[in-house]
This record gives structure tokens, C-alpha cells and sequence, in this order.
């Protein structure tokens, strides 16, 4: 392990020393190798376009923006080898925020999010992006079992009646 020795400012000090008390971190160290792990995650996902990833896309909107609704419904269909799954939660009687998780190649899925966020009526935006880990398979084959369903419900997975024929 490396000692390393910097410089912060008062305030910036301060607004740390707040989060480690929050937090419930036991010193300082600790908080600022888990804040240059994040940043460190962070900025490699928006530097390495070519690198798969997944990320989490939030977004507050005003879901009584006109035709909004609609066009990001049609933008994650346009998309839909990039959005795996998206929670929508109604705030109060005009935001509506949701939360997507994309997965694809870093360019890809940045130019997606930015034009989600770029949209008239969405009101704020973030996305953070995490690197893939390892070999990223596409659809649902998983060489691990880690005790979550994939999402059928038991009408999709039992085999079809036979019909009878009518004679």
C-alpha cells in the first residue's frame, strides 16, 4: 500500500469529514480510497468507449410534457438491445422519475443516455457507468447461480396444452 500526502482546501475538508460521519466510515482513509475507486470507475466508463459496460440511467421528467411519454417509449424500443429493465416511480402529480439499466458498448450506451437526457421535459439526468464484468452474454445464458428467476412467469414456461381437434 502507498502513502500519499494531499492538500484540501477547508471546505472541501469539511463537506468530507461530513460524509465519513454519515457514512460511517472509520477514518478518512478508507472514505477517500472508496471516493478514488468511484471516480477512478467513472471516469475509465466515459473514457473507453469502446469497452462494454453497464450503467444506471436517472431521470426525473414531466410526464405532462407533450408527447414526451411517448417518444422516450419509442427512443428504449429504437434501443432495446441496450435497456434490460427500467423502474418508474410517480413523484407528485407532474415528475415522474425513472431508473434504467443499460448494457452495451460505452459510446453506445452514452449517446443513448445523453439523448434521453437531452429531451424537452426531462427536467434532470445522471448515469453512471460501471465496466462490465468480464464477458458480458447477451440474453439470458449465465454459467453461475446466484438465485434470481429470469424474469418468466410460470404461463411462459409450461409447455402449451395440446389442443383437441373438433370433429
Amino acid at each position: 500500500m502507498q502513502r500519499v500526502t494531499v492538500t484540501l482546501d477547508d471546505d472541501l475538508m469539511h463537506d468530507l469529514d461530513r460524509i465519513i460521519a454519515a457514512r460511517g466510515y472509520q477514518n478518512r482513509s478508507e472514505a477517500i480510497r472508496d471516493l478514488a475507486r468511484a471516480g477512478l470507475q467513472q471516469a475509465a466508463a466515459e473514457t473507453a468507449p469502446a469497452r462494454r459496460c453497464v450503467a444506471a440511467l436517472v431521470y426525473v421528467y414531466d410526464h405532462h410534457a407533450r408527447d414526451l411519454p411517448k417518444r422516450l417509449t419509442q427512443g428504449f424500443h429504437d434501443h432495446h438491445d441496450l435497456s434490460q429493465a427500467t423502474l418508474h416511480v410517480h413523484l407528485d402529480a407532474e415528475n415522474c422519475m425513472e431508473v434504467t439499466v443499460l448494457k452495451g458498448q460505452g459510446s453506445e450506451v452514452q449517446a443513448f443516455a445523453d439523448r434521453v437526457i437531452a429531451e424537452r421535459g426531462v427536467r434532470h439526468g445522471h448515469v453512471v457507468y460501471l465496466p462490465a464484468p468480464g464477458r458480458m452474454p447477451s440474453g439470458h445464458a449465465h454459467r453461475h447461480d446466484h438465485g434470481h428467476s429470469q424474469g418468466h412467469s410460470p404461463a411462459q414456461t409450461r409447455k402449451p396444452a395440446k389442443r383437441r381437434s373438433r370433429a
